[in-house]
């Protein structure tokens, strides 16, 4: 219940102020589990792309400060990402990098909807990251759809270091779906991997028309 009362509220408020253009959404399948594999430039993304799917909900992770603040603030804030369908995670280390991955897929496997950046962290110069190879073994053990995902204008919503989002149009294209349930079996795990994860940043760069940067984003960001 509160997880409809604040969606429709923020569908409401991103509709009113920011007039996004949304595209593909029929790509999304109604049930069962999905991986949406995106760009990503800006905090707001994570917000933006589980409200345009309006079919049902989508999980993705946000850093886990946002759930251990204390007072009045602390609270609503762990009680907004909760609802929207956030997962708490520690990513200072490779550790918790992986046991990101593994909350990821347990979710998956439990025939969810979640939400996954293979550039790892925001783009600050617009331009389109190397992939990490996570959305590979994400897609190898789930055996789940990859939708490709593409935002556009969202880093003029909230640029990187701003505290709050303005008013700004934006865009979000679904492309796709792209099965990888099979036909990999003859490369070895990493390499494999490795194949998949490109072919998604290939669809991700179809649909967002980027820049490519030809290496890994090694900007940290503070989701």
């Amino acid at each position: 219940m509160l997880y409809g009362a604040l969606r429709q509220t923020a569908s409401v408020l991103a509709r009113t102020l920011c007039r996004p253009t949304i595209q593909g959404r029929e790509n999304i399948p109604a049930t069962g589990a999905v991986l949406l594999a995106s760009n990503h430039l800006s905090f707001v993304d994570s917000v933006v792309i589980p409200l345009s799917v309006t079919q049902r909900r989508v999980r993705f992770l946000a850093k886990s400060d946002y759930f251990e603040g204390t007072g009045l603030k602390g609270r609503l804030t762990k009680t907004v990402f909760s609802s929207l369908g956030a997962m708490p995670v520690q990513r200072a280390d490779a550790r918790g990098a992986m046991l990101s991955l593994e909350m990821m897929l347990d979710r998956l496997h439990a025939g969810e909807a979640c939400v996954i950046y293979p550039e790892g962290t925001r783009s600050r110069d617009g331009r389109l990251y190397r992939g990490r190879t996570g959305v590979g073994h994400l897609a190898m053990e789930s055996k789940a759809p990859v939708v490709p995902v593409a935002v556009s204008g969202t880093q003029h919503v909230q640029p990187i270091g701003a505290s709050m989002p303005r008013p700004h149009p934006f865009t979000i294209r679904f492309g796709t779906p792209m099965d990888f349930s099979a036909g990999y079996d003859h490369l070895p795990p990493g390499k494999a991997r490795r194949v998949i994860t490109d072919r998604v940043m290939d669809a991700v760069h179809a649909l967002s028309g980027q820049e490519r940067a030809g290496e890994y984003n090694s900007f940290r960001g503070d989701e």
